[in-house]
């Protein structure tokens, strides 16, 4: 019963040594933990009657040596313990008087050092962290068997305890006083210590506390530096209170000093910076972790990937997007890798739409990258709808590589030309489909327009020969485009002459089109008259080229003819056709034959009420104007 008395004597005085020391922190310290904690006051058990009474000072044993070392001895162990105010993390446990403490008790009076550890690594696989924090305390305040000296633990051993704290729920303010005295115990906080504050803070979200924590640490010697670990905690918390300019700072020291960024950090860095438009920002972040071995596998998620390249092409960002269809290549790659497979695909909508992107900005290598996800996707099962073909051929185009893109429209030809519906059809119109190749070819006039026209010559000789009416077509058009009828002619002759093909229904539209925007109209008929008795039907754009002639020719009665012939074949003139007519009709003021278009009463009321209020009204329109709304079977409220 002595040694029990003595014990509380002895717990007595260790308590008052924490609760009486001083509680001077550095400046970090104090700018970080300024809330004050619970007041708790630790009562001794109440002695039993039959206990004996305490032994006097004389026969109270005297303490170590205090040349040990040991915080502990600068009080007098003697004095009783007054009430004061104490952290809940304190190192001395409060709870005495359970059986299973006084077990904990009794095994840390018979372990060392090496054996502590050897115990907490087995109760941290078991999670034991009450357990861990109360033999911790009860073992400081135990004696060394060898030396007779109280126990001092090693940083590492420090570290297990603060992490038990951790996992039991201190708050930062209570690891970091936990942490100042360390330096009792002859410890210097080292990196591992530090990061369990920056747990606790990133828990709570106390980010303030945790950006000025980390400038410590930079600002300390080589043992506390942060890692990636203590980036990797500042860095999310960051990004979760959505303070992206913070939180890229630290992105870039990360990277600066070679650390690894976690997926979960860079998933957030690319969702923040892509909804915050920080988008170079972001193709500097990724193309700096590509060229790192240790960052170079971080991947945003499919979806993610997706979304990145939706964004990036609406800002026509080249950069971004081609590295969104990167990381959608790796993916694909790892799920043909997985067994079983999983087999990922790009939506050709997404491809066409970086297609457009490539021809709009010039930029060879997303056009590339983008059609190689393609070819990847479909995984040579199908052929690319007829889209995507037109969108590499407008992208070549833009580019100016001619001679790639009548490779993909001999591509187009293959995969879609035997196709005989209208639909298909039009996909070889000039007029529409391959008129950015138009564009392309009479861009410096008669010099790339003959240089086409002898490399499509030469390849009719190749070996397999490749001959194509929709190429010469363009020709054709391009020809016309540049008011070069003779170029135009001579090019639909060498359709049958030369290359051996029969001229469609495109050809003849072209060559017409020609000719009428030279005010060849009589010229331009015969062409169609030619093209009826060579039993080709025409279209609808046949029929606008002809009205268009007519146009130019200021015929307004004509061209009302072609309309009608048009409605007789079953074509419906468009709405653009219509104005046209009209305005060339109020341009000669040939009213009778504009009395003969029926548009769309109500939009043409519209717009000339829209005239009137603009003050660009004539006086001349003002009696149809008013025929319009007296005939309109609308109901004016």
């Amino acid at each position: 019963m002595a040694s029990s008395i003595a014990m509380l004597t002895k717990s007595r005085s260790i308590i008052k040594k924490i609760l009486t020391h001083h509680h001077h922190h550095d400046s970090l310290v104090k700018s970080i933990t300024t809330s004050s904690f619970l007041s708790q006051q630790p009562q001794l058990a109440e002695q039993q009657p039959h206990h004996p009474s305490p032994p006097s000072p004389e026969q109270s044993p005297l303490p170590p040596n205090p040349a040990s070392g040991s915080p502990l001895y600068n009080e007098n162990w003697r004095n009783p313990i007054q009430p004061t105010s104490s952290s809940s993390a304190s190192l001395i446990p409060l709870n005495f008087i359970h059986q299973e403490s006084a077990r904990i008790q009794v095994l840390s009076q018979t372990l060392d050092l090496a054996a502590v550890k050897n115990v907490f690594a087995d109760w941290t696989a078991s999670q034991r962290w009450g357990d861990m924090k109360q033999l911790f305390e009860f073992w400081i305040r135990s004696l060394d068997g060898r030396s007779g000296k109280p126990n001092k633990p090693d940083v590492d051993l420090y570290n297990l305890y603060l992490r038990a704290n951790v996992m039991t729920g201190a708050s930062a303010g209570e690891l970091l006083d936990l942490v100042a005295r360390m330096e009792d115990y002859g410890i210097v906080p080292n990196t591992a210590s530090f990061n369990l504050v920056l747990k606790a803070m990133h828990q709570a979200r106390e980010t303030a506390a945790a950006e000025k924590l980390i400038e410590r640490m930079l600002q300390s010697g080589k043992e506390s530096l942060p890692d990636d670990e203590s980036y990797d905690l500042v860095i999310g918390m960051l990004f979760l209170t959505d303070q992206i300019d913070s939180a890229l700072k630290y992105v870039d020291l990360t990277l600066k000093y070679g650390y690894i960024l976690s997926v979960k950090v860079f998933t957030e860095c690319v969702r923040s910076c892509v909804d915050k438009g920080r988008l170079d920002t972001l193709v500097s972040i990724i193309d700096r972790c590509k060229k790192m071995d240790q960052n170079k596998a971080l991947c945003p998620t499919w979806n993610l990937c997706n979304y990145i390249a939706d964004v990036a092409m609406q800002e026509d960002n080249t950069e971004l997007a081609y590295f969104s269809l990167e990381f959608m290549a790796k993916w694909i790659a790892i799920g043909d890798k997985a067994r079983p497979p999983v087999l990922l695909s790009v939506d050709e909508g997404l491809v066409v739409a970086a297609l457009g992107t490539a021809g709009r900005t010039y930029n060879t290598k997303l056009l590339d990258g983008s059609w190689a996800l393609l070819k990847r996707s479909l995984r040579q099962k199908k052929a690319p709808n007829p889209e995507s073909y037109l969108a590499k051929i407008y992208a070549q185009a833009s580019l100016g590589n001619l001679q790639k893109a009548f490779s993909t429209l001999h591509e187009l030809e293959t995969a879609y030309g035997s196709s005989t519906t209208e639909a298909e059809e039009n996909l070889f119109s000039p007029f529409t489909s391959l008129y950015p190749l138009v564009v392309a070819c009479s861009k410096n006039g008669f010099v790339t327009l003959d240089s086409v026209y002898y490399q499509l010559e030469n390849l009719s000789q190749a070996d397999p020969p490749y001959k194509s009416v929709a190429a010469l077509n363009c020709i054709i058009l391009g020809c016309s485009n540049t008011w070069d009828v003779d170029r135009a002619y001579q090019t639909f002759e060498a359709i049958s002459s030369t290359f051996g093909l029969i001229p469609n229904t495109h050809s003849y539209n072209a060559l017409m089109n020609a000719f009428g925007k030279l005010k060849k109209t009589s010229e331009a008929s015969s062409v169609f008259e030619h093209m009826i008795s060579k039993g080709v039907k025409p279209n609808a754009t046949t029929y606008s080229v002809l009205v268009d002639a007519h146009l130019v020719e200021r015929d307004p009665k004509a061209a009302l003819s072609v309309i009608d012939q048009m409605v007789n074949e079953g074509f419906e003139p468009s709405r653009e056709m219509l104005k046209k007519v009209r305005r060339r009709c109020m341009r000669e003021m040939d009213y009778t034959s504009n009395d003969k278009v029926t548009p769309d009463d109500l939009e043409e009321i519209l717009q000339l009420f829209t005239s009137l209020v603009t003050g660009h009204f004539r006086l001349r329109n003002l009696l149809h104007w008013f025929s319009l709304v007296l005939s309109s079977s609308l109901v004016f409220w």
